[in-house]
């Protein structure tokens, strides 16, 4: 039986990263607009694309792997829900932006799917059209060629079995990859950096937090949010 999306698994402890700490991080950041040198994607590089994925994708009812900001700030039109894991792929904060949601001065970094190990999320069926509704994802998810966050047929695991569902991971050979940091770095990286769609920290706290509500905890994650919320506290402590 699959379990509810709404459920919630009990918690020992609350995060230490709470909503008050993620709004001392929150600023007015104007969009600077296209990061210059980058080549941002035209309406025929996502029909394109968008062509690309249908042609490839398996017999039956088109499915996604949702395992971050999916799951709380979705686009399109999705149906059901239900747990999933992908083997060899995990969450990674791997890869750096100088928009949205950091900026040229203090880039951010972003969250993927990156090579090893194993995540935990949700699998939603794509409603019709199909079509449109996998070229919003598109449009969200990739702004600029190379893109750095590529659409991929994975194979996932459910209660009913294996499936297969797109998901977006790294591309490592991308020059905005950045590899694995050490936990702290990328701490510091979420606790600093904003841009016009937020801060660094509201986007862990957003995805634990929509993680936790699908009864999914991330060990990384977890352990991360407390160091960002302990980078937060000596930000505004070093300003006071």
């Amino acid at each position: 039986m699959n379990k509810p999306i709404s459920a919630v698994s009990p918690r020992k402890a609350p995060m230490a990263l709470s909503e008050e700490l993620v709004a001392r991080t929150m600023r007015a950041v104007e969009d600077a607009g296209p990061t210059p040198g980058m080549v941002h994607m035209t309406d025929a590089d996502y029909a394109r694309i968008r062509d690309e994925v249908l042609a490839s994708a398996p017999a039956g009812p088109a499915k996604l792997f949702a395992y971050g900001s999916l799951l709380w700030k979705p686009v399109g039109e999705v149906r059901g829900g239900e747990r999933a894991v992908a083997t060899g792929w995990h969450r990674s904060f791997c890869f750096t932006v100088k928009r949205f949601r950091g900026t040229v001065e203090q880039p951010g970094l972003m969250m993927a799917l990156d090579r090893g190990g194993q995540c935990q999320g949700m699998v939603f069926e794509i409603a019709e059209p199909i079509a449109a509704n996998l070229e919003v994802l598109l449009r969200r998810e990739m702004t600029v060629l190379p893109a750095v966050n590529v659409p991929r047929w994975l194979q996932v695991r459910t209660g009913d079995g294996l499936c297969r569902a797109l998901g977006f991971v790294v591309d490592p050979a991308n020059p905005r990859y950045a590899g694995k940091f050490d936990k702290q770095v990328i701490a510091a990286t979420l606790a600093r950096a904003v841009g016009h769609w937020g801060s660094g920290a509201q986007y862990l706290f957003e995805t634990i937090r929509h993680l936790d509500a699908c009864g999914i905890r991330d060990r990384n994650l977890w352990e991360l949010q407390a160091l960002v919320a302990e980078e937060i506290r000596g930000v505004q402590a070093k300003d006071a």
